[in-house]
Protein backbone atom coordinates (compact mmCIF):
# COMPACT_ATOMS: atom_id res chain seq x y z
CA UNK A 1 0.00 0.00 0.00
CA UNK A 2 1.11 3.33 -1.14
CA UNK A 3 0.73 6.35 1.80
CA UNK A 4 1.10 9.61 0.64
CA UNK A 5 2.04 12.70 2.78
CA UNK A 6 -0.44 15.02 3.31
CA UNK A 7 -0.41 18.52 1.21
CA UNK A 8 0.11 20.69 4.59
CA UNK A 9 3.23 18.11 5.62
CA UNK A 10 4.55 18.14 1.89
CA UNK A 11 4.32 22.61 2.05
CA UNK A 12 5.73 22.40 5.33
CA UNK A 13 8.88 20.53 4.01
CA UNK A 14 8.77 22.70 0.89
CA UNK A 15 9.18 25.56 3.58
CA UNK A 16 11.71 23.81 5.49
CA UNK A 17 14.04 23.18 3.23
CA UNK A 18 13.66 27.15 1.71
CA UNK A 19 14.28 28.19 5.28
CA UNK A 20 17.33 26.02 5.23
CA UNK A 21 18.52 27.65 2.22
CA UNK A 22 18.51 31.04 2.99
CA UNK A 23 20.02 30.61 6.10
CA UNK A 24 23.58 28.75 4.49
CA UNK A 25 22.80 31.59 1.80
CA UNK A 26 23.34 33.87 4.79
CA UNK A 27 26.47 32.15 6.58
CA UNK A 28 28.38 31.39 3.80
CA UNK A 29 27.54 34.95 2.38
CA UNK A 30 26.39 33.77 -1.04
CA UNK A 31 22.71 34.52 -2.69
CA UNK A 32 20.06 32.13 -1.99
CA UNK A 33 19.80 31.54 -6.11
CA UNK A 34 22.74 30.12 -5.89
CA UNK A 35 22.42 27.17 -3.93
CA UNK A 36 19.32 26.26 -5.33
CA UNK A 37 21.29 25.72 -8.66
CA UNK A 38 21.19 22.23 -9.29
CA UNK A 39 25.23 22.23 -9.58
CA UNK A 40 24.94 22.51 -5.79
CA UNK A 41 22.80 20.04 -4.71
CA UNK A 42 25.16 17.63 -2.77
CA UNK A 43 26.61 20.90 -0.79
CA UNK A 44 23.28 21.22 0.89
CA UNK A 45 24.35 17.68 2.89
CA UNK A 46 27.00 18.31 6.01
CA UNK A 47 28.83 15.49 5.70
CA UNK A 48 29.52 15.78 2.17
CA UNK A 49 31.00 19.27 2.42
CA UNK A 50 33.46 17.98 4.37
CA UNK A 51 34.69 15.33 2.48
CA UNK A 52 34.34 17.98 -0.26
CA UNK A 53 36.66 20.75 1.43
CA UNK A 54 39.24 18.23 2.57
CA UNK A 55 39.18 16.61 -1.04
CA UNK A 56 39.57 20.01 -2.03
CA UNK A 57 42.96 20.51 0.23
CA UNK A 58 44.56 17.28 -0.66
CA UNK A 59 44.05 17.76 -4.34
CA UNK A 60 45.79 21.08 -4.49
CA UNK A 61 48.64 19.87 -1.94
CA UNK A 62 49.14 16.52 -4.85
CA UNK A 63 49.49 18.93 -7.97
CA UNK A 64 51.51 21.01 -6.19
CA UNK A 65 53.89 18.06 -5.26
CA UNK A 66 53.73 17.08 -9.30
CA UNK A 67 55.62 20.43 -9.65
CA UNK A 68 57.92 20.79 -6.21
CA UNK A 69 59.20 17.04 -6.33
CA UNK A 70 60.09 16.65 -9.90
CA UNK A 71 61.66 20.14 -9.48
CA UNK A 72 63.41 19.06 -6.01
CA UNK A 73 64.89 16.24 -7.95
CA UNK A 74 66.20 18.25 -10.61
CA UNK A 75 67.81 20.60 -8.78
CA UNK A 76 69.77 18.09 -7.10
CA UNK A 77 70.62 15.61 -9.44
CA UNK A 78 70.69 17.37 -12.72
CA UNK A 79 68.97 13.84 -14.27
CA UNK A 80 66.17 13.17 -16.89
CA UNK A 81 66.54 9.38 -16.17
CA UNK A 82 66.23 10.32 -12.45
CA UNK A 83 62.96 11.89 -12.90
CA UNK A 84 61.97 9.11 -15.00
CA UNK A 85 62.34 6.65 -12.28
CA UNK A 86 61.14 8.62 -9.68
CA UNK A 87 57.44 8.00 -11.68
CA UNK A 88 58.28 4.88 -12.02
CA UNK A 89 58.58 4.24 -8.57
CA UNK A 90 55.32 5.97 -7.39
CA UNK A 91 53.38 3.75 -9.69
CA UNK A 92 54.88 0.80 -7.90
CA UNK A 93 52.85 0.85 -4.42
CA UNK A 94 49.52 1.02 -6.39
CA UNK A 95 49.90 -1.49 -8.89
CA UNK A 96 50.89 -3.71 -5.46
CA UNK A 97 48.66 -2.12 -2.48
CA UNK A 98 45.22 -1.16 -4.17
CA UNK A 99 43.33 -4.50 -3.54
CA UNK A 100 44.94 -4.37 0.46
CA UNK A 101 43.92 -0.78 0.27
CA UNK A 102 40.37 -1.35 -1.01
CA UNK A 103 40.05 -4.30 0.91
CA UNK A 104 41.18 -1.87 4.30
CA UNK A 105 38.70 0.27 3.42
CA UNK A 106 35.93 -2.40 3.89
CA UNK A 107 37.15 -4.10 6.93
CA UNK A 108 38.04 -1.18 9.11
CA UNK A 109 37.53 2.32 10.03
CA UNK A 110 37.26 4.44 6.89
CA UNK A 111 37.57 8.14 9.32
CA UNK A 112 40.59 6.91 10.91
CA UNK A 113 42.20 5.61 7.95
CA UNK A 114 41.96 8.84 6.22
CA UNK A 115 43.00 11.08 8.66
CA UNK A 116 46.49 8.95 9.71
CA UNK A 117 46.89 9.65 6.00
CA UNK A 118 46.52 12.99 5.65
CA UNK A 119 48.58 13.36 9.46
CA UNK A 120 51.47 11.62 8.02
CA UNK A 121 51.68 13.16 4.61
CA UNK A 122 51.66 16.88 6.46
CA UNK A 123 54.42 15.21 8.81
CA UNK A 124 56.27 14.27 5.71
CA UNK A 125 56.18 17.82 3.81
CA UNK A 126 57.36 19.25 6.88
CA UNK A 127 60.37 17.01 7.73
CA UNK A 128 60.96 17.94 3.74
CA UNK A 129 61.04 21.35 4.69
CA UNK A 130 63.50 21.24 7.23
CA UNK A 131 65.64 19.50 5.15
CA UNK A 132 65.98 21.74 2.70
CA UNK A 133 65.72 24.85 5.42
CA UNK A 134 68.84 23.00 6.84
CA UNK A 135 70.93 21.92 3.25
CA UNK A 136 70.27 18.40 4.84
CA UNK A 137 67.96 17.50 1.58
CA UNK A 138 69.84 14.68 -0.44
CA UNK A 139 68.04 12.80 -3.72
CA UNK A 140 66.95 9.54 -1.47
CA UNK A 141 65.00 11.75 0.51
CA UNK A 142 62.87 12.89 -2.12
CA UNK A 143 62.83 8.95 -3.55
CA UNK A 144 61.52 7.92 0.11
CA UNK A 145 59.10 10.58 0.55
CA UNK A 146 57.71 10.07 -2.77
CA UNK A 147 57.48 6.29 -2.56
CA UNK A 148 56.06 6.99 1.51
CA UNK A 149 53.45 9.56 -0.02
CA UNK A 150 52.42 6.99 -2.80
CA UNK A 151 51.94 4.37 -0.47
CA UNK A 152 49.65 6.35 1.61
CA UNK A 153 47.79 7.75 -1.37
CA UNK A 154 47.14 4.34 -2.24
CA UNK A 155 44.64 3.67 0.94
CA UNK A 156 43.86 7.26 0.82
CA UNK A 157 41.19 7.21 -1.83
CA UNK A 158 39.57 4.37 -2.10
CA UNK A 159 38.55 5.35 1.78
CA UNK A 160 37.63 8.48 0.74
CA UNK A 161 35.43 7.86 -2.50
CA UNK A 162 33.64 4.79 -0.09
CA UNK A 163 32.53 7.55 2.51
CA UNK A 164 31.07 9.78 -0.52
CA UNK A 165 28.44 7.66 -0.89
CA UNK A 166 27.06 7.33 2.32
CA UNK A 167 27.35 11.06 2.70
CA UNK A 168 24.44 11.63 0.09
CA UNK A 169 21.03 10.51 -0.76
CA UNK A 170 21.14 8.74 -3.85
CA UNK A 171 19.39 11.42 -6.07
CA UNK A 172 22.75 13.50 -5.53
CA UNK A 173 25.26 10.86 -5.38
CA UNK A 174 26.10 11.98 -9.09
CA UNK A 175 26.00 15.37 -8.43
CA UNK A 176 28.61 14.82 -5.24
CA UNK A 177 31.07 12.34 -7.42
CA UNK A 178 30.76 15.05 -10.24
CA UNK A 179 31.75 18.06 -8.11
CA UNK A 180 34.61 15.87 -6.49
CA UNK A 181 35.74 16.02 -10.06
CA UNK A 182 35.05 20.24 -10.46
CA UNK A 183 36.94 20.12 -7.41
CA UNK A 184 40.25 17.60 -8.81
CA UNK A 185 40.36 19.43 -11.91
CA UNK A 186 40.21 23.30 -10.71
CA UNK A 187 43.41 21.86 -8.34
CA UNK A 188 44.81 20.36 -11.84
CA UNK A 189 45.17 24.12 -12.71
CA UNK A 190 45.77 25.98 -10.11
CA UNK A 191 48.41 23.67 -8.01
CA UNK A 192 51.18 23.94 -10.29
CA UNK A 193 50.78 27.34 -10.83
CA UNK A 194 50.64 28.05 -6.99
CA UNK A 195 53.71 25.79 -6.94
CA UNK A 196 56.07 27.11 -9.33
CA UNK A 197 55.35 30.98 -7.95
CA UNK A 198 56.43 29.69 -4.57
CA UNK A 199 59.37 28.28 -5.74
CA UNK A 200 59.95 31.01 -8.11
CA UNK A 201 59.44 34.06 -5.17
CA UNK A 202 60.29 31.89 -2.06
CA UNK A 203 62.10 28.35 -2.24
CA UNK A 204 60.44 24.44 -2.86
CA UNK A 205 60.56 24.60 1.46
CA UNK A 206 57.91 27.08 1.22
CA UNK A 207 55.90 24.61 -1.58
CA UNK A 208 56.26 21.89 1.46
CA UNK A 209 55.47 23.88 3.48
CA UNK A 210 52.20 25.01 2.09
CA UNK A 211 51.05 21.29 1.12
CA UNK A 212 51.79 20.30 4.68
CA UNK A 213 49.34 22.67 5.91
CA UNK A 214 46.68 21.94 3.39
CA UNK A 215 46.66 18.11 4.63
CA UNK A 216 46.69 19.90 8.08
CA UNK A 217 43.47 21.72 7.25
CA UNK A 218 42.14 18.14 5.49
CA UNK A 219 42.64 16.65 8.90
CA UNK A 220 40.72 19.21 10.49
CA UNK A 221 37.73 18.88 8.15
CA UNK A 222 37.54 15.40 8.78
CA UNK A 223 37.14 15.53 12.32
CA UNK A 224 33.52 16.33 12.45
CA UNK A 225 32.63 13.77 9.93
CA UNK A 226 29.86 11.43 12.20
CA UNK A 227 30.45 7.76 12.72
CA UNK A 228 27.89 6.32 10.48
CA UNK A 229 30.52 6.65 7.76
CA UNK A 230 33.52 5.45 9.00
CA UNK A 231 32.21 1.66 8.14
CA UNK A 232 29.17 0.05 5.66
CA UNK A 233 27.36 -1.30 8.17
CA UNK A 234 28.18 -3.77 11.68
CA UNK A 235 26.81 -6.39 10.31
CA UNK A 236 28.85 -6.35 6.87
CA UNK A 237 32.07 -5.53 8.71
CA UNK A 238 31.34 -9.13 10.79
CA UNK A 239 31.03 -10.65 8.04
CA UNK A 240 34.29 -9.39 6.23
CA UNK A 241 36.15 -9.87 9.03
CA UNK A 242 34.88 -13.72 9.72
CA UNK A 243 36.54 -14.29 6.57
CA UNK A 244 40.55 -13.84 5.86
CA UNK A 245 41.93 -10.55 4.52
CA UNK A 246 42.98 -12.68 1.32
CA UNK A 247 39.60 -14.15 0.44
CA UNK A 248 38.26 -10.43 1.15
CA UNK A 249 40.15 -8.90 -1.80
CA UNK A 250 39.26 -12.29 -3.70
CA UNK A 251 35.15 -11.89 -2.94
CA UNK A 252 35.99 -7.82 -4.24
CA UNK A 253 37.38 -8.98 -7.83
CA UNK A 254 34.93 -11.48 -8.10
CA UNK A 255 32.06 -9.38 -7.16
CA UNK A 256 33.48 -6.31 -9.88
CA UNK A 257 33.64 -9.37 -12.32
CA UNK A 258 30.21 -10.75 -11.90
CA UNK A 259 28.17 -7.46 -11.41
CA UNK A 260 27.60 -6.69 -15.38
CA UNK A 261 26.70 -2.71 -14.69
CA UNK A 262 30.19 -2.67 -12.80
CA UNK A 263 32.19 -4.75 -15.40
CA UNK A 264 30.95 -2.96 -18.25
CA UNK A 265 31.26 0.19 -16.62
CA UNK A 266 35.28 -0.91 -15.35
CA UNK A 267 36.18 -2.21 -19.17
CA UNK A 268 35.07 0.99 -20.73
CA UNK A 269 37.47 3.00 -18.20
CA UNK A 270 40.35 0.49 -19.01
CA UNK A 271 40.12 0.71 -22.62
CA UNK A 272 40.43 4.34 -22.41
CA UNK A 273 43.41 4.02 -19.58
CA UNK A 274 45.02 1.56 -21.71
CA UNK A 275 44.81 2.98 -25.42
CA UNK A 276 43.72 6.89 -25.63
CA UNK A 277 45.09 8.14 -22.52
CA UNK A 278 48.68 7.72 -22.33
CA UNK A 279 49.05 9.97 -25.95
CA UNK A 280 50.11 12.81 -23.29
CA UNK A 281 53.00 11.23 -22.35
CA UNK A 282 53.84 12.40 -25.71
CA UNK A 283 53.14 16.08 -25.57
CA UNK A 284 56.40 17.08 -25.47
CA UNK A 285 57.47 15.76 -28.75
CA UNK A 286 54.40 17.77 -30.11
CA UNK A 287 54.83 20.76 -28.82
CA UNK A 288 58.94 20.88 -29.29
CA UNK A 289 59.30 18.94 -32.95
CA UNK A 290 55.64 19.28 -34.87
CA UNK A 291 54.38 22.35 -33.51
CA UNK A 292 57.46 24.27 -32.21
CA UNK A 293 55.97 25.77 -29.80
CA UNK A 294 58.28 24.58 -27.09
CA UNK A 295 57.86 24.33 -23.61
CA UNK A 296 55.33 27.18 -22.59
CA UNK A 297 53.01 25.93 -25.55
CA UNK A 298 53.27 22.43 -23.67
CA UNK A 299 51.90 23.96 -20.89
CA UNK A 300 49.39 25.72 -22.67
CA UNK A 301 48.15 22.53 -24.40
CA UNK A 302 47.54 20.90 -20.97
CA UNK A 303 45.89 23.81 -19.62
CA UNK A 304 43.67 23.81 -22.47
CA UNK A 305 42.64 20.00 -21.27
CA UNK A 306 42.56 21.10 -17.92
CA UNK A 307 39.89 23.68 -19.12
CA UNK A 308 37.79 20.98 -21.10
CA UNK A 309 37.92 18.48 -17.96
CA UNK A 310 36.68 21.66 -15.94
CA UNK A 311 34.02 22.23 -18.21
CA UNK A 312 32.93 19.01 -18.46
CA UNK A 313 32.85 18.30 -14.53
CA UNK A 314 30.61 21.24 -14.41
CA UNK A 315 28.00 19.74 -16.69
CA UNK A 316 28.03 16.32 -15.20
CA UNK A 317 27.28 17.91 -11.75
CA UNK A 318 24.52 20.46 -12.90
CA UNK A 319 22.55 17.81 -15.21
CA UNK A 320 22.80 14.81 -12.66
CA UNK A 321 20.96 11.71 -13.11
CA UNK A 322 19.49 13.22 -16.39
CA UNK A 323 22.23 11.85 -18.26
CA UNK A 324 22.38 8.05 -20.29
CA UNK A 325 25.35 6.95 -18.70
CA UNK A 326 26.25 4.11 -20.50
CA UNK A 327 25.71 6.53 -23.76
CA UNK A 328 27.57 8.73 -22.74
CA UNK A 329 30.54 7.01 -21.14
CA UNK A 330 30.82 4.83 -24.30
CA UNK A 331 30.21 7.69 -27.14
CA UNK A 332 32.63 9.49 -24.85
CA UNK A 333 35.54 7.00 -25.09
CA UNK A 334 34.89 6.76 -29.13
CA UNK A 335 34.29 10.84 -29.29
CA UNK A 336 37.97 11.18 -27.28
CA UNK A 337 39.66 8.69 -29.30
CA UNK A 338 38.82 10.01 -32.69
CA UNK A 339 39.78 13.61 -31.28
CA UNK A 340 43.28 12.63 -29.93
CA UNK A 341 43.98 10.78 -33.62
CA UNK A 342 43.25 14.40 -35.08
CA UNK A 343 45.20 15.90 -32.54
CA UNK A 344 48.18 13.52 -33.71
CA UNK A 345 48.07 15.06 -37.14
CA UNK A 346 47.71 18.73 -36.37
CA UNK A 347 50.31 20.80 -37.38
CA UNK A 348 48.60 24.07 -36.37
CA UNK A 349 48.83 25.12 -32.52
CA UNK A 350 45.74 26.86 -32.51
CA UNK A 351 44.01 23.79 -33.87
CA UNK A 352 45.42 21.38 -31.11
CA UNK A 353 44.47 23.96 -28.39
CA UNK A 354 40.84 23.68 -29.79
CA UNK A 355 41.63 19.81 -29.86
CA UNK A 356 43.07 19.83 -26.06
CA UNK A 357 39.81 21.59 -24.86
CA UNK A 358 37.94 18.79 -26.32
CA UNK A 359 39.74 15.78 -25.09
CA UNK A 360 39.51 17.31 -21.95
CA UNK A 361 36.22 17.30 -22.05
CA UNK A 362 35.49 13.79 -23.30
CA UNK A 363 37.73 12.34 -21.39
CA UNK A 364 36.67 13.58 -17.46
CA UNK A 365 33.06 12.81 -19.13
CA UNK A 366 34.08 9.21 -19.33
CA UNK A 367 36.10 8.98 -16.13
CA UNK A 368 33.25 10.66 -13.93
CA UNK A 369 30.43 9.06 -15.54
CA UNK A 370 32.41 5.79 -14.75
CA UNK A 371 33.03 6.45 -10.96
CA UNK A 372 29.59 7.25 -10.71
CA UNK A 373 28.37 3.86 -12.22
CA UNK A 374 31.01 2.02 -9.99
CA UNK A 375 30.03 3.99 -6.67
CA UNK A 376 25.87 3.24 -7.85
CA UNK A 377 25.85 0.34 -8.33
CA UNK A 378 28.05 -1.17 -5.29
CA UNK A 379 26.64 -1.90 -2.54
CA UNK A 380 28.42 -0.55 0.68
CA UNK A 381 30.75 -3.35 1.78
CA UNK A 382 32.18 -3.44 -1.49
CA UNK A 383 33.17 0.02 -2.43
CA UNK A 384 36.17 0.62 -0.93
CA UNK A 385 37.66 -2.64 -2.73
CA UNK A 386 35.37 -1.23 -6.33
CA UNK A 387 37.05 2.10 -5.93
CA UNK A 388 40.55 -0.12 -5.59
CA UNK A 389 40.47 -1.67 -8.87
CA UNK A 390 39.18 1.67 -10.68
CA UNK A 391 42.59 3.53 -8.84
CA UNK A 392 44.33 0.58 -10.27
CA UNK A 393 43.25 2.12 -13.70
CA UNK A 394 46.07 4.77 -13.52
CA UNK A 395 48.83 1.92 -13.71
CA UNK A 396 47.01 0.32 -16.90
CA UNK A 397 47.96 4.15 -18.06
CA UNK A 398 51.49 3.99 -17.19
CA UNK A 399 51.52 0.51 -18.94
CA UNK A 400 50.16 2.29 -22.06
CA UNK A 401 52.42 4.43 -21.62
CA UNK A 402 55.53 2.09 -21.89
CA UNK A 403 53.75 0.89 -25.07
CA UNK A 404 53.06 4.00 -26.69
CA UNK A 405 56.96 4.91 -26.10
CA UNK A 406 57.79 1.77 -27.87
CA UNK A 407 55.66 2.33 -31.05
CA UNK A 408 56.58 5.66 -31.28
CA UNK A 409 60.61 4.55 -31.18
CA UNK A 410 59.35 2.70 -34.37
CA UNK A 411 56.60 4.47 -36.19
CA UNK A 412 56.83 8.45 -35.12
CA UNK A 413 54.82 9.93 -32.25
CA UNK A 414 51.78 10.70 -34.92
CA UNK A 415 51.29 6.96 -35.91
CA UNK A 416 51.79 5.64 -32.59
CA UNK A 417 48.86 7.78 -31.04
CA UNK A 418 47.06 7.04 -34.48
CA UNK A 419 47.23 3.19 -33.84
CA UNK A 420 46.88 3.31 -30.18
CA UNK A 421 44.25 5.28 -30.39
CA UNK A 422 42.16 3.43 -33.35
CA UNK A 423 42.85 0.32 -31.18
CA UNK A 424 41.13 2.20 -27.66
CA UNK A 425 38.30 3.27 -30.66
CA UNK A 426 37.19 0.33 -31.53
CA UNK A 427 37.52 -1.61 -28.28
CA UNK A 428 34.82 1.43 -27.66
CA UNK A 429 32.69 0.43 -30.59
CA UNK A 430 33.20 -3.39 -29.57
CA UNK A 431 31.77 -3.44 -26.19
CA UNK A 432 28.63 -1.12 -27.16
CA UNK A 433 28.18 -3.84 -29.94
CA UNK A 434 28.73 -6.65 -27.78
CA UNK A 435 27.77 -6.01 -24.11
CA UNK A 436 24.04 -4.45 -23.87
CA UNK A 437 24.35 -4.11 -19.84
CA UNK A 438 27.15 -1.13 -20.82
CA UNK A 439 24.25 0.58 -23.63
CA UNK A 440 21.85 0.28 -20.44
CA UNK A 441 23.35 1.77 -18.11
CA UNK A 442 21.18 4.82 -16.27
Amino acid sequence: MTIHADPDERATAAVSEVEADQERARRWGVPTSVLRFPLFDAVHHRDFRYLWLGQSCTSMAMWMDQVARSWLLYELTSSAWQLGLLQGLQALPMLLLSPVAGTAADRYDRKLQIMAVQILDAVMYAILAALIITGQIQPWHVYVSAVFHSIVSTFHQPARAAMVSDAVPPRDLTNAIALTSVSFNVSRSAGPALAGMLIALVSTAACYTVEGLLYLAATLVTIPLPARLRFPDRASVRQSRAHSFASNIVEGWRFSWRNDTVRSALLVVTSAALFILPFAALLPVFARDILGVGAPGQGLLLTAMGVGAFCSSVVVAALGDRLPRGMIMLGGVVLYGLTVILFAHSTLFALSIALMVVAGLFHVTTHTLTQIVVQAYTPPEFRGRTMAILQQTHVVQMGGGLVLGGVAALLGAPMAITVMATIGTLVAVAIFATVPEARRIH
